[in-house]
């Protein structure tokens, strides 16, 4: 497709997330600078060091694709492009500056609405996530490489969904239930995608919210892993939208959660 080698592509930016991830690390330990952006969100010299880095590199890999980033984007401007990466450098910015650890590193090239390949770090977990294809998906942990594939980890009595706020709405709980979820763990970030691609927790609903770079990296590693992707109607989740806008989403790990 398009004549792009994804398998290549991906596994050339993989050195420089996992330097990105130590720069972040090393700018929170020296003392984060902090700004405050006009949709009065905050940014650190880290995310705009990672987004450096991640930019620079994709643009060395492919040099006549646009690239969308959240730290550089103009939302005045229409995204018209079939074709074009979608960069998140640090997802979960304010746990990033709290000192937590489910912040993420985040890239997707997207292909026709598709996330093909997806990366995401997760530095302070040692956690680098990465996929090109339907069914590779994979996991780099203590210089160790996993193959993803949804496989449930918690016991089969369990359903544990995830959230990105300490109570979810009446709407999404009651989604929830028809899942016969038993316990809901809070957790930032697309680490969310990631953990549901390892088999570690199996379901997340959200209505809509964020932008498409929040999700689109994790998006790819979990669906190429074998996770349903959905909106909450049913639809496709795509990716291209002119404003940049999420629609509601449910991920699950499989058809059957108990599975």
């Amino acid at each position: 497709m398009n004549n792009f080698d994804f398998k290549n592509i991906t596994e050339n930016l993989i050195e420089t997330f996992n330097f990105a991830g130590k720069e972040s690390i090393r700018l929170f330990n020296e003392g984060l600078k902090i700004e405050i952006k006009n949709d009065k969100s905050p940014v650190s010299n880290g995310d705009l060091r990672a987004n450096e880095l991640i930019t620079k590199k994709i643009l060395e890999l492919t040099p006549n694709v646009k690239i969308i980033s959240e730290e550089t984007v103009d939302l005045k401007e229409k995204n018209k492009s079939k074709i074009f990466w979608l960069i998140d450098p640090i997802d979960g910015t304010k746990e990033y500056i709290a000192g937590k650890d489910e912040y993420t590193l985040n890239a997707a090239l997207i292909i026709n609405s598709v996330p093909v390949i997806g990366l995401v770090g997760v530095p302070k977990k040692d956690r680098l996530f990465f996929t090109y294809a339907p069914g590779e998906s994979y996991l780099i942990e203590k210089n160790k490489v996993k193959k993803l594939n949804c496989k449930k980890q918690q016991p089969k009595e369990k359903i544990v969904a995830l959230s990105s706020v300490i109570k979810p709405s009446d709407m999404i709980l009651n989604i929830l239930k028809k899942h016969n979820v038993t316990s809901i763990v809070k957790m930032a970030s697309s680490y969310k995608f990631c953990v549901i691609a390892t088999g570690e927790f199996d379901i997340y609903a959200a209505r809509e919210r964020a932008k498409e770079w929040d999700y689109a990296a994790g998006h790819a590693i979990a669906q190429n892993a074998g996770a349903i992707i959905k909106t909450l109607d049913g639809k496709p989740f795509v990716y291209g939208k002119e404003d940049y806008k999420n629609s509601s989403l449910l991920i699950k790990r499989s058809k059957k959660l108990n599975d």
